[in-house]
């Protein structure tokens, strides 16, 4: 099986072409080629298919083989896929998630993705809710995103042990689904710095639908404008909320990494 290993900031993929048949076995499929040791190595897998309503349909499994509703980075991953691939000439795309469609438009450069600008859907911020967590509590705002996030404040991000304190979150009772933790602190009211811990998959570099939470939850509190650069450790992603639609605008980048194909 032929793959092609992509990353938005850091947050890397294996993406599979499966617009003529998906193969058996996805989550065990994306434990095993996640994995950096014994694998291809990534944040999990991306499958390309065919949509009855949109231009694509993009499925995607974290690392440890539970499927994703939506993935930011990925997706801007996905649409240079199949414009690089010659899928489509479109600049313009469609693409069917889980959390429903979401509209790409392509950055251009040489003939080639370099980027995208994705439409991510209208944000749903709730009130803010206690995390007893050992000795601490923590106030976490939760934020959904088509998937579930919540965003915590933190003094020094880059302080944090997030090995210990991300689980913790993840699973913590008051979500029973499980969480993507995002912890920030305001730079500035156009700046946000950001460190997270992905269900399913651990502390990855980026995560474009939890900076896009990131920068909701901050924005309805009156800390952050509604327009900001996110800050995480594979780089900057762009934000933008609209007042009047309500809806959450990403910009970033999308790179190829190499093709291979497994050995069986």
């Amino acid at each position: 099986m032929r793959f092609t290993k992509m990353h938005g900031l850091g947050n890397d993929y294996i993406f599979i072409n499966c617009m003529a048949g998906t193969p058996d076995g996805l989550p065990e499929l994306a434990r095993r080629l996640s994995d950096r040791h014994f694998g291809v190595g990534g944040d999990g897998i991306i499958c390309v298919c065919p949509s009855q309503r949109a231009d694509f349909k993009m499925r995607m499994f974290n690392a440890d083989g539970s499927e994703g509703a939506m993935c930011g980075n990925g997706i801007r991953c996905f649409g240079k896929y199949v414009y690089d691939k010659g899928l489509t000439n479109k600049r313009h795309l469609a693409v069917e998630t889980g959390a429903g469609e979401r509209e790409l438009s392509l950055l251009i450069r040489d003939g080639a993705a370099a980027g995208a600008a994705v439409g991510m859907g209208v944000p749903v911020v709730q009130p803010p809710v206690a995390l007893a967590i050992g000795d601490r509590e923590y106030e976490a705002v939760p934020v959904s995103m088509g998937n579930p996030h919540a965003v915590i404040e933190a003094d020094a991000p880059a302080a944090l042990d997030l090995t210990a304190l991300g689980p913790q979150v993840e699973r913590h009772p008051a979500f029973p689904g499980r969480v993507n933790a995002e912890f920030v602190r305001v730079v500035n009211r156009r700046e946000l710095e950001m460190r997270v811990w992905e269900r399913g998959s651990g502390e990855t570099l980026a995560c474009g639908t939890g900076a896009c939470a990131a920068a909701a939850a901050m924005a309805a509190l009156g800390k952050l404008e509604r327009e900001a650069v996110v800050h995480l450790a594979g780089g900057d992603l762009q934000v933008r909320w609209e007042e009047k639609s309500g809806q959450m605008f990403m910009t970033g980048p999308a790179a190829a990494v190499f093709d291979g194909e497994t050995a069986d």
